[in-house]
């Protein structure tokens, strides 16, 4: 990655020439440096947000309003910007941008992706920022940028502008997110000094078991080779003894030694596992995907949903001016694809195509199964009608004109007929 930002950031790395700037050091921010993320426990929970928030779909919408008050809805109407949300840089797909960003959100509760653009100010890549630091800078005018401290010692400077920021924990500061190192840092400890104590345990079972002791003189090699002796004949699995019974004569006395290791509590562990857990608002279930319908309906709706929602807003204020953003735009980050519905729940979705709210090719996307020509358009039955529809046709049947009102009558008929 080093070379990829140095090939981006260029003369980047000297501040002064691009902003003057008044350096705010209360403002900084540094990702907990404990090697978090080396933990099985800490990964596993990490592991289905960001898989699920990589599922996210963006798209760019397009809301226009005609003059006759109706709205007209286009879906990805500017090719680069389609292009953008499939492929932000050469080197990775929109999904791994994502859950790189999903994995530095939810471990430092800061994320942030680097727009880059071209002369003429159009997005043409967006790369996601592995930093180890970031510091805000405010400017003379009151513009604000950030400086980074990449693994690579280069110190880049970029406009707020063009950074897109994810949050959490967003509280302390005024720009950055609570980092969850402090938090996670004492249970992290914990667990370690567990598991190191569980190493010490089987490693001390193989150190020495008894102490064979020699009266009277006698040379070191003699001693070894009785040591020895012993051994195999009376502590070898495989001794032909077979007796159960040592005997040594009057020089010789046989201490056992009884090491006390100290094994920490199995719930102990496990109640440090489930305080970890729930710092990142997941269970079991979640982890081990055992989740059933209603178990991941709840944590969509707690962990995915709300950085969902987060990304549509940020890549929306980032992407589009408030010029653009008047006239419609958007980017809207689909979720469909993420629901742990039953097949029975899926098939359910019919009524959703029959009444317009769902079209066939976002049906048959839920089944993961590919578009078809057409399905794009939104059907509705010819029994489902505008609400309050057959009682405004009602109103204009006047008896005043009784072609008119049989005419209106057929077409009451056929709406509550479904014809």
């Amino acid at each position: 990655m080093a070379n990829i930002f140095t090939r981006i950031f260029k003369g980047n790395n000297s501040p002064g020439s691009t902003f003057k700037m008044i350096t705010m050091d209360s403002n900084s921010r540094f990702v907990y440096n404990g090697k978090i993320y080396e933990s099985d426990i800490v990964r596993s929970c990490l592991r289905p947000y960001v898989k699920a928030l990589g599922k996210t779909v963006g798209k760019h919408i397009r809301e226009t309003v005609m003059q006759d008050g109706t709205r007209k809805i286009e879906t990805n109407p500017e090719p680069y910007i389609r292009f953008l949300l499939e492929e932000p840089n050469p080197y990775m797909t929109f999904q791994k941008l994502v859950e790189k960003m999903a994995v530095s959100l939810k471990l430092n509760n800061d994320a942030f992706a680097l727009l880059v653009r071209d002369d003429n100010g159009i997005i043409r890549e967006i790369y996601p920022l592995p930093a180890t630091g970031a510091e805000a800078i405010w400017s003379d005018d009151g513009s604000l940028a950030i400086r980074f401290f990449l693994p690579n010692g280069t110190m880049p400077v970029f406009r707020y502008t063009d950074l897109i920021h994810l949050r959490g924990d967003f509280y302390e500061h005024d720009i950055f997110g609570d980092p969850l190192g402090p938090v996670l840092a004492p249970l992290m400890e914990c667990i370690g000094t567990v598991d190191k104590g569980l190493i010490s345990a089987i490693k001390n079972s193989s150190i020495i078991r008894w102490i064979l002791k020699v009266s009277g003189g006698i040379r070191d090699e003699d001693l070894k080779e009785k040591a020895k002796k012993f051994a195999e004949d009376y502590l070898a699995i495989e001794t032909s003894a077979g007796v159960g019974v040592a005997a040594t004569d009057s020089k010789a006395e046989l201490t056992q030694v009884d090491p006390k290791d100290y094994v920490p509590n199995a719930a102990l562990v496990d109640r440090n596992k489930q305080r970890i857990m729930e710092i990142f608002n997941t269970n079991t279930d979640i982890v081990q995907s055992k989740d059933n319908e209603d178990v991941w309906n709840a944590y969509y709706e707690a962990e995915i949903e709300p950085d969902i929602k987060q990304l549509s807003d940020e890549f929306t204020r980032k992407i589009f001016s408030r010029r653009e953003r008047g006239c419609g735009n958007s980017i809207v980050f689909e979720a469909y694809n993420l629901s742990h519905a039953s097949f029975n729940t899926k098939m359910q979705l019919q009524a959703m195509v029959d009444r317009g709210a769902l079209t066939a090719n976002e049906w048959r996307a839920v089944f993961n199964l590919a578009p078809v020509d057409g399905g794009d358009q939104v059907v509705r039955r010819l029994d489902t009608a505008v609400v309050n529809q057959i009682k405004l046709l009602t109103n204009k049947i006047t008896g005043k004109d009784p072609e008119t009102d049989q005419q209106i009558i057929a077409t009451i008929n056929r709406l509550i007929e479904g014809r």
